[in-house]
């Protein structure tokens, strides 16, 4: 079964880190592109991060020199480090597969909440 399933969001304080993950499963992980993405409550989803086969990394100015994206290729697995969290980061964090550094894939996780207080 093709699937990408997100865990590690929560409630944190701002200030704060959280890392998220995603798991893989159903389709070749190691030779695609995947990003996160999120979508907070009334706003449209918006692009936080993507990271190619070979670990080159693009991101969001919102969240660059905070949030760093990483892959285990051996575990079907990538990362979302989030550090120095602030309200307005307070979203559905979701994990994509496909796609280019630059441009979403098809294939999307159903979310995990991240919530941050102030």
């Amino acid at each position: 079964q093709v699937q990408l399933v997100e865990s590690g969001g929560g409630l944190v304080q701002a200030g704060g880190s959280l890392r998220l993950s995603c798991a893989a499963s159903g389709f070749l992980f190691s030779v695609n592109p995947m990003g996160w993405y999120r979508q907070a409550p009334g706003k449209q989803r918006e692009w936080v991060a993507r990271i190619t086969r070979n670990g080159d990394t693009n991101y969001a100015d919102s969240v660059k020199g905070r949030f760093a994206i990483s892959r285990d290729n051996t575990k079907n697995t990538v990362f979302l480090q989030m550090n120095n969290l602030k309200p307005a980061d307070t979203a559905v964090y979701y994990c994509n597969a496909g796609g280019s550094l630059y441009s979403e894939g098809n294939l999307w996780g159903r979310g995990t909440q991240v919530t941050v207080s102030s």
